[in-house]
């Protein structure tokens, strides 16, 4: 049996953190994005499809190509973030299941022909993974600002053209500006939303 974590670990996590819509001037090195994946992609997945991929948009000609795609309001915010990565998901990842569930004989056949079921996978599990790599960066002293306020399509003809990846959502990363956080917004009590039967 595993122990908790400590109540300061929690807060950066969790209950103290917050969405960042300002940044500061503070690159992130490609050593720690390597590391956040590294370790975010052990959180699981519905029969260990993983079907999430990153594209991290770190320079100025990627970064003014993103901004074609995000909608008015979020353009500050993509481009004052060191960082922006396209949290995606490969519609063929069921084609990669023999490697990734060595132990099952025919993988790949719970998927064949079964297109609404692979989307469906496929955009559950890449947004599971999409919340792993959130906390795994607040965990790693990055600040993070997730976002769906971009237009899809778009982006996908300018980054995924002619590749099997479907963009979910984007999420800035690096390290907040503290003065551009608005009050914490209220979240809803226990037994608001939840039941114990």
């Amino acid at each position: 049996m595993q122990s908790s974590i400590s109540q300061e670990a929690l807060g950066q996590i969790l209950s103290e953190a917050r969405t960042y819509p300002g940044w500061l001037d503070q690159p992130v090195e490609d050593d720690l994005l390597r590391r956040l994946y590294e370790l975010a992609r052990w959180g699981p997945t519905s029969m260990n499809t993983q079907p999430m991929r990153l594209l991290f948009v770190k320079s100025t000609e990627a970064k003014k190509k993103l901004l074609q795609a995000v909608a008015p309001g979020n353009i500050p915010k993509v481009e004052a973030a060191p960082v922006t990565v396209i949290v995606a998901q490969d519609m063929a990842f069921h084609t990669r299941l023999r490697r990734m569930v060595p132990h099952m004989k025919d993988p790949e056949s719970s998927f064949n022909g079964k297109q609404a079921y692979i989307e469906d996978t496929a955009y559950r599990n890449s947004t599971l993974q999409g919340g792993y790599l959130l906390m795994t960066a607040r965990a790693l002293g990055l600040d993070a600002g997730p976002m769906s306020g971009f237009n899809q399509e778009k982006l996908d003809a300018l980054f995924f053209e002619g590749t099997s990846f479907r963009s979910n959502f984007i999420m800035n990363l690096g390290y907040g500006d503290p003065s551009s956080v608005h009050p914490r917004a209220p979240r809803f009590e226990f037994d608001e939303v939840c039941q114990i039967v």
